[in-house]
């Protein structure tokens, strides 16, 4: 593949408002039945989940990979990110405001409650109400009755009509409502789960292929242990028995493991591997496209980085950023510079927007714009950028760091948390009083994904608060456009907008950069970065 740029492949937008992206993918997938130890567990590496696995408050990619292999929603994305149904037998709409949902009948949780209409409205509810003060409420905005001023129990938008049928009606038209039904935020939940919510989120109970394998699977700090499920009746076919996600501590760990032979796959290939992994693992490693985008993230509560001055010492930092000399030294050429704040492989991006010379390394302005800055209020102190040292940052952080102090002539570091979680709670309470990495995994394939969520006001993974009325409007226009060329361009215009207030300075598009053990075969990545573990088959042990 080029590293200069990803390849973007077509698309088209079904009559309800649903994108359907093509890509490229790698590994698995032939006609053949796959060969295998139907018992065998496949293990990969994870992270500790930051809360609780209830689908409406994890909006990390720790427990989002387990709570993707143990629940199904109404659809689920497969390897190039084309929804396919999984509980929905069908989702109708005539006028992408109002909708239809038909679940298929004889669905199952796993502790044997039905899956029913009931299942997917209350978890809606629940995850909506202000009250609940769920991370992923915003995604059930639209919907009518939402409000971030007052609790609302149940949504108005809300209406089951059936054990098997209920409506959705949404305050406006909205382009790709059908598309993000696949994402957890709108995965269902057992009555079980209203006993004691935070108890059901330390051994949730799920109708998805993978199960836990027992009340306490979940290790803390350490792993999960999860089974097939066969009472599952999707589409996405088990042909293992199970899957251990194992919580390393490095990715160095988790990368000599593989070497070992005592891992099975790996998604995240440690920095100092990235020039040598392919030629160690040749056919059994991938390095493709994924939509993953890196940034870090500046809240304009610290001092020195709100008003005007903020604004000149976000270009100027922008500006200060080697991120091709960065791209080629520390990833070896797997990681291309941002042009924007989305990805390459999601249909409407675009290289040539407005403001985006902020991205290009430019000494001379930079130095120029935070004298600027220092003439509305000098500098003092130390920039730092927080990273979690778990996910392997420290070598881009040391560099872009590095790469300021040279431009700035300021003291600049990275200041390292143990672990994902630790960084992540830090973070969501606002206790974190420096700037500090962001990134965004795709939740599905879609512009506005990638902006709603984060720089939206009071978006639930907009770390950084920024708020901008101009932003929000044009998200929500874009939102309410049927036409998938129009709504792009609003969403192109947000990013505009974005470029001259910098709520997070853009780095790079990141590739999925994975290999897997002698001991497996069928392993395909999917176009989030995802292996699709369920695909994944293993050498009977002699």
């Amino acid at each position: 593949m080029r590293t200069k740029r990803f390849g973007v492949a077509a698309i088209a937008l079904a009559a309800a408002g649903a994108l359907i992206l093509s890509g490229c993918s790698t590994g698995g997938g032939g006609d053949e039945a796959p060969k295998g130890d139907a018992t065998a567990i496949i293990t990969t590496n994870g992270s500790e989940p930051q809360n609780p696995l209830i689908p409406t408050n994890t909006n990390e990619v720790g427990g989002g990979k387990i709570l993707d292999a143990i629940f199904a929603g109404l659809v689920y994305y497969d390897a190039k990110g084309a929804p396919v149904n999984d509980m929905a037998e069908s989702i109708e709409s005539d006028d992408a405001q109002n909708y239809t949902i038909k679940i298929k009948p004889d669905q199952k949780f796993t502790n044997g409650e039905p899956v029913t209409a009931e299942s997917f409205v209350k978890a809606w509810n629940y995850g909506a109400a202000l009250d609940n003060a769920q991370l992923s409420s915003y995604f059930f905005e639209s919907i009518k009755g939402f409000s971030y001023d007052k609790n609302v129990p149940e949504l108005e938008g809300l209406k089951v009509v059936d054990d098997t049928t209920f409506t959705v009606a949404l305050s406006q038209p909205e382009s790709d409502f059908p598309l993000r039904l696949g994402y957890s935020a709108f995965y269902p939940l057992p009555e079980a789960a209203w006993k004691d919510i935070a108890a059901f989120g330390e051994n949730p109970i799920g109708n998805g292929p993978y199960k836990l394998a027992e009340d306490g699977a979940w290790e803390h700090n350490e792993k999960i242990s999860l089974v097939k499920n066969d009472d599952y009746k999707g589409g996405r076919k088990v042909v293992n028995g199970g899957l251990d996600v194992i919580f390393y501590a490095t990715q160095e760990a988790a990368y000599a493991d593989l070497q070992g032979g005592n891992l099975d796959v790996l998604d995240a290939i440690p920095s100092g591997a990235l020039g040598t992994y392919e030629d160690e693992f040749g056919d059994r490693s991938v390095n493709q496209a994924a939509a993953i985008f890196q940034s870090f993230t500046i809240p304009a509560r610290l001092p020195h980085f709100s008003g005007e001055e903020g604004n000149l010492r976000r270009q100027a930092i922008s500006m200060a950023i080697n991120r091709d000399e960065i791209t080629d030294v520390i990833f070896s050429g797997t990681r291309t510079p941002a042009h924007d704040f989305t990805s390459p492989v999601i249909d409407g991006y675009s290289e040539d927007l407005d403001g985006s010379d902020v991205l290009k390394y430019n000494p001379d302005e930079a130095k120029k714009l935070w004298a600027e800055a220092d003439a509305i209020a000098p500098w003092d102190g130390t920039f730092k950028i927080a990273y979690n040292a778990d996910g392997g940052h420290q070598g881009w952080v040391d560099a872009v760091s590095n790469s300021i102090k040279n431009v700035l002539g300021i003291d600049a570091s990275g200041d390292p948390y143990p672990t994902f979680a630790e960084a992540r709670t830090k973070i969501t309470d606002r206790s974190i009083q420096t700037a500090f990495r962001t990134g965004w995994q795709a939740d599905y394939p879609a512009l506005y994904n990638f902006l709603g969520p984060l720089y939206g006001t009071g978006a639930g993974s907009n770390d950084g608060d920024y708020s901008n009325p101009d932003v929000d409007k044009l998200l929500s226009e874009g939102l309410a456009e049927t036409d998938l060329d129009a709504a792009n361009k609003k969403f192109q215009d947000v990013q505009v907008q974005l470029f001259k207030d910098l709520p997070a300075i853009p780095l790079w598009y990141a590739t999925v950069n994975g290999a897997w053990s002698e001991n497996v075969d069928n392993v395909q990545f999917g176009w989030n970065s995802v292996p699709l573990y369920y695909e994944v088959t293993k050498t009977a042990a002699e």
